[in-house]
């Protein structure tokens, strides 16, 4: 083992402001990836057109990203656990500014696939490394708070970021959407390196420690569960502009407008879970599988009327804004003491389950139609219920996970 890795953890070493000013900073790191990686969503219509493909082709710009996030991951971590936290997230960031102006200047389909193999990195990464800066920047006291505020970037980005860069691509084209994103990357990138104190790596982890958090049941169940959910959500919501076009009422000039709503409620739904999910984190994943379920089936019928629709898509997104706090929760009271490799194995299946709802459902979108992946995400949704509901009430509470995360992933 290196000398590293018996480095304490710097913890509530930075003076008040600062720590909050470096939480805000990570926070905008994972805003930034996670609208590069949601982009496509809003700009799906324009992005085929405008590269001479289908609907369910262009979705891959989503599914591509998110197989690539769900391999870097666990394997970023491994690869750079002697590597400076803080020059390891400003590397990414600067990445992701590189595959963003790439992106903008594609001039084929392959061309905008190949920059979004790199977003997929980045996001792995950032999301691999950000999950566990909480503690080591505001100490055990504030690691709750800290960890929520990083991971409301998430929520965050379906609020100003998708709608945003939609409202962006339909006022001056689709690949403005882009350079603006590269021009916002850079400029984290810069803050990371200005504020985060040194973070050195304590090192340590390897494949093995991903094999042993495995054995944990609960771990497994948490981890299946969001499988299920997430794959179910991505089915659907991949392929929403195409849905709500379909809506009679709906034009295109009122999807930008939609998607703020959805991730307006999304942030609401993102602090209202976590609060449950601080206290239970299986009644707030039961609560939040189900509302996707229903949800997701009900824009069905909705689909005839513009009012029912806004008024699914807003609970929706009220849903879905708790999935990834409260996941985390599940995933750090079933392995307390292994924070960054929990994490890290957390993001991979997250961004896997990305990758494979998006994929699944272009597949479902171009076979079946809008209605077929609707069904599909809240089939899956109503999957991720069951199990839930068979993992059982046992379990430790995430403050737990607080205590014992300072040991680190040895």
């Amino acid at each position: 083992m290196s000398q590293s890795a018996h480095l304490p953890l710097r913890t509530g070493t930075l003076p008040r402001p600062h720590t909050r000013l470096a939480v805000l900073v990570v926070a905008a790191a994972t805003f930034t990836v996670v609208t590069t990686e949601m982009l496509p969503v809003g700009l799906l219509t324009s992005v085929g057109s405008g590269l001479h493909v289908s609907d369910g082709t262009a979705g891959l710009a989503v599914t591509l990203p998110g197989v690539v996030a769900g391999l870097a991951a666990p394997l970023l971590p491994v690869a750079a656990r002697r590597v400076d936290r803080r020059t390891v997230l400003a590397a990414l960031m600067t990445l992701l500014a590189v595959a963003n102006v790439v992106s903008a200047l594609a001039p084929a389909f392959g061309v905008l696939l190949a920059a979004r193999v790199l977003v997929g990195v980045c996001i792995g990464g950032v999301w691999a490394v950000a999950a566990g800066l909480g503690v080591r920047l505001a100490g055990e006291e504030g690691a709750g708070r800290a960890t929520a505020v990083i991971f409301s970037g998430i929520a965050v980005a379906s609020v100003l970021g998708v709608p945003a860069g939609t409202l962006l691509g339909e006022l001056a084209g689709w690949r403005w959407g882009f350079a603006a994103l590269a021009v916002l990357a850079l400029a984290v990138a810069g803050l990371l390196v200005a504020v985060l104190p040194r973070l050195p790596a304590h090192g340590g982890m390897g494949p093995g420690a991903f094999r042993g958090l495995l054995r944990i049941g609960r771990l497994r169940a948490g981890l299946l569960a969001v499988t299920l959910l997430v794959t179910g959500h991505f089915a659907a919501y991949t392929y929403i502009r195409p849905v709500l076009e379909r809506v009679p009422g709906i034009g295109a000039g009122l999807i930008g407008v939609l998607l703020l709503a959805y991730g307006t409620a999304g942030v609401v739904g993102n602090f209202a879970g976590g609060a449950v999910a601080a206290r239970d984190p299986r009644r707030a994943l039961l609560l939040i599988c189900a509302l996707l379920a229903a949800v997701v089936l009900l824009m069905v019928p909705a689909g005839g009327s513009p009012a029912a629709s806004v008024a699914v898509l807003v609970v929706w997104g009220l849903a879905y804004g708790g999935v990834s706090v409260s996941a985390q929760n599940w995933v750090m009271a079933a392995a307390p003491d292994a924070r960054e490799a929990a994490s890290a194995l957390f993001a991979g299946v997250f961004n896997g389950a990305i990758a494979l709802g998006a994929f699944t459902g272009g597949r479902v979108a171009d076979g079946h139609g809008a209605g077929g992946v609707l069904w599909l995400g809240g089939g899956l949704a109503a999957l991720a219920l069951v199990a839930v509901a068979c993992a059982g009430p046992r379990g430790g509470r995430p403050g737990r996970y607080v205590k014992g995360a300072a040991t680190g992933a040895r």
